[in-house]
């Protein structure tokens, strides 16, 4: 590695060509970072007393990869950002020098727009693309070459390019042809020129640790980076060419970089089990792609990225094609239930192969957005839903898919409950509804177009409080409410028997409900389902509001329907059910045959069943296991103690005494890192507090989201 100091014009003009390999991130700088830049110029162009400006540093492979002539192309490692900034911004005042009416053409010497073209943005005597000094990724080139050409720009432009190289002409317009302090600041930056060796340098641990300036690499820039930049440039260019990119144009330019790190996470979680941090993507990505589960080649891995990233656009960005799944899939977004997308991901997957009908896909697509919509009105807390559902389609019996997946969400313990038709209903009926955050019109608009073939747009309504929400109600408002009218406005004003959709808010205002009924465009009148009735009310009352939501209610149930199975088959579809089936009992122990670890351990499992619905018990040859979806803690009885593993790290173990043992690297025959004994009833209850931890880890109620 050679690093020296360099004037970056100097070093622009003296560089042949510099070359944005395929596997480096679009350009990605906004105008904030534009907009600095231009700041830092201005004031070195400015001030006598500023000798230069450093802007950071461009890395690069002397003699890169791709020698298809004698002139050696750069192939940059880190500095993409600037350079292609600096170069925009150096076309913009190209072009505002050349169109200067009576204006000095060169402001300061050198900054003709001829030098301005000649010395930093093309190779003047090299045609094709060798003319250009500065090469970006496909995404940005045509775009930035048709800028320097000073040609249209085309249709399917890079807009990050466009929205800057304006951005400039603005500024550099702004400055009533008074450019020199601009073109004295450009003569001040400086910039570290860092020279690779190929065969010596690692690109790739250089890329890693060179993003201190400018924008953060994303998680998805530096997956990219990670699968593309080791490979030989013919393969390089066919996995970039056949399968990166069109997964990148699936996404769109601006959706790209909103949802690629999101879509890697879903699918990390889907494959893995695990969810990885949000910031750790990268290395759980690094993990996966040199375990053994990943797919066989690099080839094969690319080509599954790009299926699944097309089946996450289909869900997430509104690329289905199928109007019944596009909506279905609508309505799931509007819930904002990312944690549903690992599951998701591999249902679509199996649809996409034939495994499971359209129908089917529908059905579970409409099952996820129940559950989760019943839990929201009944208040379950949201901290068990990302492992709910990262680990849910391991639990399906994929030749029953969507039987097996209603049974194992009614079979879920009060933790992550499918909430009942019953529990459902009375909280729908009194839940607010109108401070409901983001999900306020989605139920409205699900309910309005429940059954109908052409979707009412609910954004063209807004919603009604048919009593109103102001606290001085008129005269007529309180004599038909009667002499306790503030409780019931109180009470029911934002509930469901109350709201309602209109184009007419203006008009209602507060007016009394017989005006709202009759006048023009009134209730009467109203085209939408949610208002039908209402024209017949003679009075909205207590006993009204009561009379609608219970009507409501009753269409709620149409629209976020339960499964609907005989109790015996979710029994069977249980996992892990008493026995499981391998015949063993207690009296496969001997050490609980007789007293007086058998006393022991019939208060244990008492304890431990009773923790939840879900608990259930299993003998195997050398242990006992309790699992919820999975074991939480493991009983090996011995003939003095019971030896109990929890199923969790030890580092996580809340153990005050510090009865609990690190066991993670010693050989045992439960499952979990932690070993803790339990001798005597009397040590019971401080052993189920550390019980109840590893319970509760496995089922997310620890907080963790």
């Amino acid at each position: 590695m050679k690093a020296n100091a360099a004037n970056f014009l100097d070093f622009l003009r003296k560089s042949p060509q510099f070359v944005i390999p395929i596997y480096q991130r679009a350009y990605s700088w906004t105008r904030d970072e534009c907009k600095q830049l231009w700041d830092d110029i201005l004031r070195a162009g400015r001030s006598e007393n500023v000798s230069s400006h450093f802007v950071g540093s461009i890395v690069y492979i002397e003699k890169g990869i791709y020698q298809v002539t004698s002139q050696s192309q750069l192939l940059v490692i880190d500095g993409q950002q600037r350079l292609t900034t600096v170069s925009l911004l150096i076309a913009a005042l190209a072009q505002e020098l050349e169109r200067s009416d009576g204006g000095p053409r060169e402001p300061v010497e050198g900054f003709s727009p001829r030098k301005l073209r000649n010395y930093y943005l093309v190779n003047p005597e090299e045609e094709g693309d060798l003319h250009y000094k500065l090469l970006l990724s496909e995404t940005d080139r045509a775009t930035l070459c048709a800028l320097v050409r000073g040609d249209e720009i085309p249709d399917d432009c890079s807009l990050r390019i466009r929205d800057n190289f304006a951005f400039f002409k603005e500024k550099i317009s702004s400055c009533k042809g008074d450019l020199s302090a601009l073109c004295r600041g450009l003569a001040k930056l400086v910039v570290v020129d860092i020279a690779l060796t190929r065969g010596q340098d690692d690109p790739q641990l250089i890329f890693e640790s060179m993003n201190s300036t400018g924008r953060e690499l994303s998680q998805a820039d530096l997956i990219r980076n990670f699968i593309l930049m080791g490979l030989e440039p013919e393969l390089q260019t066919r996995l970039y060419t056949e399968q990166w990119r069109p997964m990148e144009k699936g996404f769109g330019q601006e959706a790209y970089g909103a949802h690629f790190d999101g879509f890697m996470r879903h699918y990390l979680t889907m494959k893995t089990g695990d969810i990885p941090n949000v910031r750790e993507v990268y290395e759980a990505f690094k993990a996966y792609a040199r375990s053994a589960s990943r797919p066989p080649t690099i080839e094969a891995l690319v080509k599954e990225l790009r299926e699944y990233a097309g089946y996450y656009c289909a869900m997430a960005l509104g690329n289905e094609p199928d109007k019944a799944l596009r909506w279905a899939f609508e309505d799931l977004r509007e819930l904002k239930v990312d944690v549903a997308y690992p599951f998701l991901l591999e249902v679509y997957g199996d649809y996409s192969r034939g495994i499971i009908s359209r129908a089917d896909l529908s059905r579970i697509v409409r099952l996820v957005e129940a559950y989760v919509f019943r839990r929201a009105v009944c208040a379950i807390p949201t901290n068990s839903l990302n492992k709910t559902f990262a680990t849910l389609a391991k639990m399906l019996d994929k030749q029953r898919y969507v039987e097996s997946l209603e049974a194992h969400l009614l079979s879920l313990p009060s933790y992550r409950r499918f909430p009942s038709d019953e529990e459902f209903r009375r909280d729908l009926k009194t839940r607010d509804l109108y401070n409901f955050g983001t999900r306020r019109s989605y139920w409205l608009r699900r309910m309005e177009n429940h059954g109908r073939k052409e979707r009412v747009l609910v954004n063209e309504y807004t919603i009604e409080h048919i009593m109103p929400q102001n606290q001085e109600l008129c005269p007529e408002w309180r004599a038909a409410l009667g002499p306790d009218w503030q409780r019931i406005q109180q009470t029911w004003l934002h509930t469901l028997g109350n709201l309602t959709l209109t184009g007419y808010n203006s008009e209602y205002r507060d007016r009394p409900f017989a005006e709202k009924r009759d006048m023009p465009g009134g209730f009467k009148e109203s085209p939408l389902k949610l208002n039908e009735g209402l024209g017949q009310v003679a009075e909205w009352t207590q006993e009204a509001i009561a009379a609608r939501a219970e009507l409501l209610a009753n269409l709620a149930l149409e629209v976020w329907p339960a499964p609907d199975l005989p109790a015996e088959m979710v029994k069977n579809h249980r996992r892990g059910s008493t026995g499981n089936g391998n015949g063993r009992s207690i009296q496969d122990h001997p050490a609980l045959l007789t007293s007086p670890m058998r006393e022991v351990f019939e208060a244990f499992r008492r304890e431990v069943l009773a923790l939840d619905d879900c608990v259930t018990e299993e003998f195997l040859k050398l242990y006992v296991a309790y699992k919820a979806e999975t074991n939480f803690v493991d009983v090996v009885p011995l003939s003095k103690r019971l030896r109990l593993f929890l199923n969790m790290p030890f580092s996580e173990i809340q153990d005050p005494r510090g009865l609990c043992k690190d066991v993670s690297n010693v050989g045992r025959w439960g499952n979990g890192d932690v070993e803790v004994s339990l001798e005597s009833v009397g040590e019971l209850p401080y052993v189920m507090t550390l019980v109840r931890q590893a319970f509760e880890r496995q089922m997310g109620t620890d907080g963790d989201l």
